[in-house]
Formats: structure tokens, sequence, C-alpha cells
């Protein structure tokens, strides 16, 4: 199974983010964490910063919508150039029709769960997404605890795939460090963002490295 690992740039220092991704090559995708205020208790970057941050890489952009209205906002994500694009299914109105925009767009469209929210309602429309993000802290800040009790969560998403025959990744969000990430893989998971623990390292690209050959090692003796 292979394996991604996306740094999320929450963590990085917003004074010179061109830099701080600079800092992480190893990255197989950068993780933008894009909220309002409204639907979580933070206010991060919007549009503006997102489009200038895809004339400054060529990594490919993996946004997280934590906002209010996702099917009027998230479209424009994808037009500009967003590789992948996550929403909330707690906020959107019509999830369906908004990730058919969305590949409409060229982006890949992933469903985003807080971790109260069961992903079994949402079974049926996994053929309509290419990922599915199960937030394993709280989402609207850095640095939070893992969550372990959502370990159940992501196994019963890898068996709803598996069963359906479905292609969808898996990205766990939230506490992910040298200490969980097995844990994560065990469960089924493929993509993982890591923010505090990778830009909190002395090397942050050795720690991209470290927590994928950790994920790679663990899934091959597992």
């Amino acid at each position: 199974m292979p394996v991604r690992i996306t740094p999320s740039i929450l963590n990085a220092d917003f004074a010179n983010l061109q830099a701080e991704i600079e800092r992480i090559p190893s990255a197989d995708l950068l993780h933008i964490d894009v909220m309002d205020n409204h639907f979580v208790p933070n206010l991060t970057i919007g549009l503006p910063v997102v489009e200038s941050l895809l004339k400054v890489t060529d990594k490919p952009l993996d946004l997280h919508l934590m906002i209010e209205d996702p099917d009027r906002w998230a479209p424009a994500y994808a037009e500009a150039g967003a590789s992948s694009v996550s929403f909330h299914v707690e906020a959107a109105k019509a999830p369906v029709r908004l990730a058919r925009e969305l590949r409409a767009q060229g982006a890949r469209a992933s469903l985003g769960l807080k971790p109260a929210t069961p992903i079994e309602p949402y079974l049926d429309l996994l053929g309509e997404f290419d990922m599915v993000l199960i937030m394993t802290v709280e989402p609207g800040f850095g640095g939070q605890k893992f969550l372990d009790i959502m370990l159940p969560k992501i196994r019963r998403t890898r068996e709803a795939i598996k069963t359906r025959g479905a292609d969808l990744w898996i990205q766990v969000d939230g506490g992910v460090s040298e200490s969980t990430i097995d844990q994560c893989i065990e469960a089924g998971a493929d993509t993982f963002v890591a923010g505090s623990a990778v830009f909190s390292a002395d090397d942050p690209d050795a720690m991209v490295r470290t927590l994928r050959d950790r994920a790679v090692n663990f899934g091959r003796c597992c």
C-alpha cells in the first residue's frame, strides 16, 4: 500500500512560507489548512495565499477546508490548481454535487469527518470521492494529542473501501508522529498529515523521511 506524507504548513513559519516549503522537499503533498473562524474557532489563510503558494512550489497542494458553506467556496480552490480538496461533510449541503464539481475542475475530492462524525451514513457515497479524511483531533488547532479512539473508525472505513472494491486514500489528520503512525497504518490509513512533528524537528525533511520509512516498514512487516 503506497504511503504519503503530507506536512501541514499550519505549524510552519507564516512569515516565510516559501522558505518553509523548501525545507521539506521529500513531502508527497503540502497540506494547507483553510479555517474561517466559523466552522472552527481559528482563522488561517484563504484563496489568495493558496494562489501565491501555487506560484512558488511544484508540490501538489492538499487543501483542507475547515469552513462554512464549502459548496460555495471549495470549487475556487480546485480551479486555482489545488491537487486535492477536502471539505467537511458536516458543513456541506450537497456533498455529491460538490465532489463532482471538484473532480470536474481536475482536483481529487475528499470527504472530511470530525471525530464525532461516523463514516456509516456516507458509505454509499464513497464512489464519488478520492479520499476520506478522518480527523484524529478536534479540528481547529495544531499540536493536539492524537485521539486513539478514532482507530476503529479508520478500520471500518478501510473495510468498507475493500468491500466495495473502491480506490480511495484514507488520510489521518491530527497528532501524527513517530509514536502514532504505526497505529494509523495498522488500522488502514495510507496518507498522513503531520504538522508539529515535522516543523518542530531540527531537520523537518529528515522527519518526513522518517515517518514515511516507519510507515512503509510497518506495513511490510504487519
